[in-house]
């Protein structure tokens, strides 16, 4: 049996909390149950699953060519968060030293005082844990955004990018709502697991990245499809496995909060996943799996920041909410006209919006005591007659929001202005693919030879001659592909319209045109 009064298992009173406490003196370890602390570096490391699952989500949703930078944009974000968070990250987030509000100070650069004292943000883990599975959580936010270089950004300016936004743009936006000084934190408002910090901060991000990157070249739009659903779909069960550890983790213990939380994640991603199958079908009669796995993914992020929030049946409602408003969220950016290649803004920030939304509607005090050291400390949302709680939502959501686009747009377009760090690669690189130009290395090794799975000479009956009787540019089964090789613009089809398909629209199944034919 544990213990049954509220708060931790036993209140801190070591020597030199200053410091974290005195390992040398005393047994740090005393405070706190080691199932807790088991499970959430478990937890951790389910979070960091989440990372490659991102770039094989991406990887899949690309063409071939631009396979494996993605992979590696999402692997290498890692490394510069890693590094960011270490070296200032954690304090500038999560030094209760400083109080304006807004963002940390540098008492705990380099993890300095961070060792054995109750964490910021419970006081069932020790600051040391709790400041190693935050850092998750930032490199998770990381691998989100760099989908916006999407087969045409340099990687290298990108990581620059991470690492300035990582320190400017997260970590004030984490301070607001999980510092214990942070003003949203302080104003009362509901953010569970990062529906600010994590889903808006990523969406309206990349969003922001990809208005200054710019669009993908039109003629680079012919006849598009994500390459690889099989790799779509098991990125997908990457991320839905280290979610649970994302939202269950946030319990910050091994609670009944914790086990609320991984229910209400599976019934939103579940329900979304089904609605978002359903919108995909209407369209084309055919079921969508890239359609299933964009639904979950849309429910697993609204179930971020509500996850520990809401009830059971809210999460339902939430999850079928969450498939309908993001799955039609897909076509602002044609709206907008910022080639948001791989959706993030539809699927994370606008799914984070929503999930912050229902707590303001949905929140439940019952839910928030689950973990027994925050019983009775909030009221609920408008269920619950708190009737304020729902403008202090959007509030948060607006700020975060507008803070997120304009400071990450102000960063990118800083970069691209430096010399050697232009974000856009070369329109001759965009052809080639990202693969070859910023890597040398691809996930198919026969890319390096057959770049189109279409550029083959077609067999003859007659023995292969040592020369090839096919001219090279009438080797491409696509006919514009054929233009393009000889220098001119793509025509347009009988229709009148050019053939441009769209990159990282999740509905593949009703975007671009018929499978052309090959030539004869």
């Amino acid at each position: 049996m544990s213990y049954s009064w509220i708060g931790p298992p036993a209140e801190f009173n070591g020597t030199n909390e200053y410091l974290g406490g005195d390992s040398n003196a005393e047994n740090l370890n005393q405070w706190y149950q080691p199932g807790d602390q088991a499970y959430i570096i478990v937890a951790s490391a389910m979070v960091l699953v989440m990372v490659p699952g991102l770039g094989f989500l991406y990887s899949g949703l690309a063409r071939r060519k631009s396979a494996l930078s993605l992979i590696w944009a999402c692997l290498a974000s890692a490394s510069v968060v890693t590094f960011q968070w270490y070296f200032w990250g954690y304090s500038l987030a999560f030094s209760q030293f400083a109080t304006n509000g807004y963002i940390g100070d540098l008492r705990k650069f380099g993890l300095m005082k961070t060792l054995g004292a109750p964490s910021p943000g419970s006081p069932l883990i020790p600051d040391l844990l709790y400041a190693f599975y935050q850092m998750q959580f930032c490199a998770v936010t990381a691998a989100i955004i760099v989908g916006a270089v999407a087969e045409r950004g340099r990687l290298i300016p990108m990581m620059v990018f991470i690492f300035c936004w990582a320190t400017i743009v997260y970590c004030p936006i984490a301070c607001w709502v999980w510092n214990i000084n942070g003003w949203a934190f302080v104003w009362g408002v509901m953010d569970y697991a990062g529906g600010g910090p994590v889903e808006i901060v990523s969406g309206m991000s990349a969003l922001a990245y990809s208005m200054v990157l710019g669009r993908r070249q039109e003629k680079m739009m012919l006849n598009f499809r994500p390459h690889n659903v099989s790799l779509i779909t098991l990125g997908t069960v990457f991320l839905w496995f280290g979610w649970l550890g994302f939202n269950g983790g946030s319990a910050f213990g091994a609670n009944l909060r914790a086990v609320m939380a991984c229910w209400n994640t599976n019934l939103t991603a579940m329900f979304a996943a089904a609605t978002w199958t359903i919108l995909d079908w209407r369209l084309a009669r055919k079921w969508s799996m890239v359609g299933w796995c964009s639904g979950a993914i849309s429910g697993l992020v609204a179930a971020t920041p509500a996850s520990g929030f809401i009830p059971p049946w809210a999460s339902v409602v939430l999850g079928i909410a969450t498939g309908i408003i993001c799955n039609f969220a897909t076509k602002i950016k044609f709206w907008i006209k910022i080639d948001d290649s791989l959706d993030v803004f539809a699927e994370h920030g606008v799914a984070g919006m929503v999930g912050l939304f229902f707590n303001g509607i949905f929140g439940a005090g019952y839910i928030i005591g689950l973990d027994g050291v925050n019983t009775g400390l909030f009221e609920g949302g408008w269920i619950k007659h708190n009737w304020k709680q729902l403008y202090m939502q959007i509030a948060y959501i607006a700020a975060c929001t507008a803070y997120s686009f304009v400071v990450s747009a102000l960063i990118a377009f800083a970069i691209d202005k430096i010399p050697g760090l232009q974000l856009r690669a070369s329109e001759e690189a965009e052809l080639l693919g990202m693969d070859d130009d910023q890597l040398g290395e691809f996930a198919y090794d026969y890319v390096e030879v057959r770049r189109d799975y279409l550029a083959w000479t077609p067999a003859k009956n007659e023995p292969a001659s040592a020369e090839h009787s096919i001219p090279q540019g009438e080797r491409h089964g696509i006919a514009q592909h054929q233009q393009m090789l000889e220098g001119k613009e793509p025509s347009e089809s009988s229709d009148g319209h050019a053939h441009t398909g769209i990159g990282g629209d999740r509905h593949a199944i009703a975007a671009g045109p018929e499978k052309p034919e090959l030539q004869a």
